[in-house]
């Protein structure tokens, strides 16, 4: 006679431990207690089945407790929910600290010792109504860098590992909707989700805890007070905040929001296994711009680009698929015709000549060579398109499974910086019917928006910069130092030879017309004959590919006048450039510009928008000088004097500095402005002394009177 087969009770066994781990060894230890149990039966001769039952309970409480203990850190299971989390009615974030390990280097400056952590952040929905797109708020602050977050990217599109000492926006993917408890019967997995993050983290020596300093959502409509922090765990329930009037909506999904640039992502046909899909491009942005953009994006579920129409991948290569997982599911397709296999493609835009080519032209707003025009310039510039083709993999070969490359970055050639959020599932984008009839629209079968926001360039990251100059002052202020960067490799600045904390010296209205290497011996010479100290190494150049230079040309009673001159130093040509002038105390005397194209923007800060007149609209590039071997080079140069008078801005100070921009932008992207201005003391011939004059007059005098007596 075995054990007695009495059923254990479950409640007894703790949820915190691997319940393999204990059935392993409640499994040898009933092996042994039945082997003790038939030696004790054939000697005793008697029943010990309830006897042998005990021990067997009793060492399963026992295996229970031990492992249960060992739980804490060796398997980085989180404890069990708050029971705050039941009383919450709204969406319930939480940050759940797991372990960490030192990494190596390990460092005897504890705050300078990096750690890897683990922890787990969740989002409920424990409210009444669907939460969209969720956005979650998690301030770090000590360093960290995230190197992973299951079921979440980074809202600004940063790839992984992504510094975040500063706080970081997570947002869902692929579930990027919480359901309600009501409308899913409680199933967990559609009313939340849980993001395990893996990151490293510096300083915060044990038994401290590494903990963010808040956490809250993100998403519009919802307030959040102060998080409850305890020793490894934060929490915060967020309801809706009844002072923000939220529009109801009228569509399934969310609303379009507004970006100064925006994405669409249009599903147009789907088949089994792939799909064919529109990208459009809109530049909401009255002063934004790109000129030759450069688009990338991640996939995130194996998906590759077939082909494409009104743009082009800079890399034809279909080798990653060969070797990866569609080579194995598409073993009969011939690859060699597959555009791009690569996760992160770099996607450009065609010449406009290819605009009518019926293998890759023939898309609405496609083919502008990369040129985005603000609304300001041209509202039919403003937008471009092209489509592609993707071939997706298991388990997505069903034509409903449909999911947005993430991650997107756009860029272009000395033009903004622009930050892009996830993709957000709205209501398909409709279209005017191919048949041509008025009244008939045809829809996307999916779209997702992406949007995404100028940020302003730190201290020393412009590409852009601007000098200043003036009738009262022989002496140029120049750019600032590495006003476009001095330690990139872009630059190629040697900052060991070259001092790049320091401010420039002051130059010669005609040090301006030549590179900034052959300036040194302008600056030098100036300096001498100013009796300005040479500083030793001399400050490093601005490394800025165009400058501008403001010039205050003239000041009289009832007016005065500016001179603005672009300087191209790169190689490329700016076709329909432009330059926005942002002046707080001269905007209402603007009268004139005479050789660009003026125009007043009331709207937008007090700003003057500048254009080429037509025909005059391109920007050349720099070029050899007369002999290339002796001679330096040419930038590409435009100029225009502007006319301003008095009547409307009684009390302007032209000679302090109120004929100066306040900000000055190129092709959308704000230029580097100098730190002080011209002063009104220079003069440009050398100061007379009066004493030798008037001695000498006094002598002469003397001299004549003496020959006449």
């Amino acid at each position: 006679m075995g054990l007695p087969s009495t059923p254990i009770s479950l409640a007894l066994i703790p949820t915190s431990f691997s319940l393999s781990k204990l059935f392993g060894q409640i499994g040898d230890a009933a092996l042994s207690l039945n082997f003790t149990y038939q030696k004790i039966k054939r000697k005793e001769g008697r029943d010990l089945s309830k006897m042998v039952w005990r021990l067997v309970v009793l060492m399963c409480l026992l295996i229970c407790d031990d492992l249960s203990r060992a739980q804490d850190y060796s398997d980085d299971a989180p404890p069990p929910p708050p029971r705050e989390q039941e009383n919450c009615d709204g969406i319930f974030v939480s940050y759940t600290f797991i372990s960490r390990e030192k990494e190596y280097p390990r460092l005897k400056n504890a705050s300078a010792q990096s750690w890897a952590f683990k922890a787990m952040a969740t989002v409920l929905n424990a409210g009444s109504f669907e939460l969209k797109s969720w956005k979650i708020f998690i301030g770090f602050q000590h360093d960290e860098i995230l190197v992973s977050a299951g079921g979440a990217v980074v809202v600004d599109g940063d790839d992984m590992p992504a510094s975040v000492g500063n706080g970081t926006f997570l947002s869902g993917f692929p579930q990027s909707d919480l359901k309600t408890s009501i409308v899913t019967a409680g199933d967990i997995n559609k009313i939340e989700v849980r993001i395990p993050i893996t990151g490293t983290q510096f300083g915060v020596k044990p038994p401290d805890v590494p903990m963010p300093k808040t956490i809250s959502l993100a998403n519009d409509g919802y307030k959040c007070p102060k998080p409850t922090l305890k020793k490894t765990s934060m929490f915060v329930c967020c309801t809706t905040n009844l002072k923000v009037k939220v529009k109801p909506k009228s569509t399934k999904f969310s609303p379009r929001q507004y970006g100064d640039l925006s994405f669409v992502y249009d599903i147009m046909q789907a088949y089994e296994g792939n799909y064919l899909a529109q990208v459009t491009i809109e530049n909401n942005h009255p002063l934004g711009r790109l000129d030759h953009w450069n688009l990338t994006w991640e996939w995130m579920r194996g998906e590759f680009i077939n082909s494409m129409r009104g743009a082009y991948t800079h890399k034809i290569d279909a080798t990653d698929c060969i070797y990866g997982a569609a080579g194995q599911h598409y073993q009969d397709l011939d690859f060699s015709h597959v555009m791009n296999c690569q996760k992160n493609p770099i996607i450009g835009d065609l010449p406009s000549e290819k605009a009518k080519d019926e293998k890759v032209g023939y898309i609405p707003y496609c083919c502008r060579n990369g040129s985005l025009l603000p609304t300001t310039m041209d509202r039919t510039k403003s937008k471009a398109a092209f489509q592609l083709q993707v071939f997706k993999i298991p388990p997505d070969m069903n034509r409903t499974a449909l999911y947005p490359p993430e991650k997107w970055k756009i860029v272009g050639v000395l033009n903004p910086n622009y930050k892009c959020g996830p993709p957000v599932r709205v209501d398909p984008t409709e279209y005017p019917d191919e048949t041509g009839l008025l009244q008939v629209t045809s829809s996307a079968i999916a779209s997702w928006q992406v949007s995404c926001n100028i940020t302003r360039p730190k201290t020393k990251t412009s590409r852009c910069c601007v000098s200043y100059s003036a009738f009262y002052n022989d002496s140029v202020v120049p750019c600032n130092t590495c006003a476009c960067g001095c330690d990139d490799e872009e630059t190629e600045t040697d900052t060991d030879n070259c001092n790049p904390n320091i401010p420039q010296m002051l130059l010669p209205s005609e040090a301006l017309l030549v590179p900034f290497p052959n300036r040194t011996a302008k600056a030098r010479a100036w300096a001498r004959l100013k009796h300005i100290d040479i500083p030793n190494p001399m400050p490093c150049g601005d490394n800025c590919g165009v400058s501008i230079n403001w010039h205050i040309n003239s000041d009289y009673r009832t007016g005065w006048t500016a001179r603005i001159t672009l300087f191209n130093w790169e190689e490329i040509n700016f076709e329909d450039w432009f330059v926005a002038v942002e002046m707080k105390k001269a905007f209402l005397g603007y009268e004139n510009i005479y050789s660009f194209n003026g125009t007043v923007l009331k709207d937008i800060n007090d700003t003057l928008f500048f254009q080429g007149l037509p025909g005059l609209n391109w920007l050349m590039g720099e070029v050899n000088g007369s002999d290339p071997k002796t001679d330096p080079r040419v930038p590409g140069k435009q100029q225009s004097v502007i006319s301003f008078r008095k009547k409307l801005t009684p009390g302007i100070k032209i000679k302090q500095g109120d004929g100066f921009p306040t900000k000055l932008y190129f092709n959308g992207e704000e230029c580097s402005l100098p730190t002080e201005f011209p002063t009104g003391d220079g003069i440009r011939n050398p100061p007379v002394n009066l004493v030798p004059l008037i001695l000498l007059t006094l002598v002469t005098s003397m001299l004549i009177t003496h020959h006449f007596h």
